[in-house]
């Protein structure tokens, strides 16, 4: 088995996504994740289910949904890249790595950094995470929590 599906291979699958706010329900969605060309890449495809009327006018503007991303390995600094898009038409590029259960996504860019960081759980049915983000690459903020589970 190669070091990328290796690596990968705990998020292959169908997976339900919740978002939260301060423990207020923002989205609904799932996420799936597939090996593409023989395992060189991981595709990621996720959509949100529509928004309750409880749900923040400002996350309804701002819903990127549909996104896929793709997840490629350098083999000579180890390391992963996700290029992301969303409906919005949105791309960026990102850093990623998953390891011993922790997965964690980043990109500086000036004036919105970003950053992911979740822990798979042994049993492997859910990971428990939130993004945060900074204007400045110091200060950081919560953004929000995501929570994917699978049965």
């Amino acid at each position: 088995m190669s070091e990328v599906r290796r690596r990968l291979g705990p998020l292959l699958g169908m997976w339900d996504m919740t978002a939260t706010v301060n423990g207020r329900v923002t989205m609904r969605g799932w996420t799936s994740f597939a090996w593409a060309d023989e395992g060189e890449f991981l595709v990621q495809r996720a959509d949100a289910d529509p928004p309750g009327e409880d749900v923040p006018k400002e996350w309804v503007d701002n819903s990127p949904f549909p996104t896929t991303s793709v997840i490629g390995f350098d083999d000579g600094s180890k390391t992963f890249t996700m290029l992301y898009s969303d409906a919005r038409g949105v791309l960026r590029v990102y850093g990623m790595d998953l390891d011993a259960g922790v997965w964690r996504i980043w990109r500086a860019a000036e004036g919105f950094n970003q950053r992911f960081s979740g822990t798979v759980a042994a049993d492997g049915k859910r990971i428990a995470a939130y993004w945060e983000m900074s204007k400045d690459g110091i200060q950081w903020a919560k953004d929000f929590d995501l929570t994917y589970t699978r049965g």
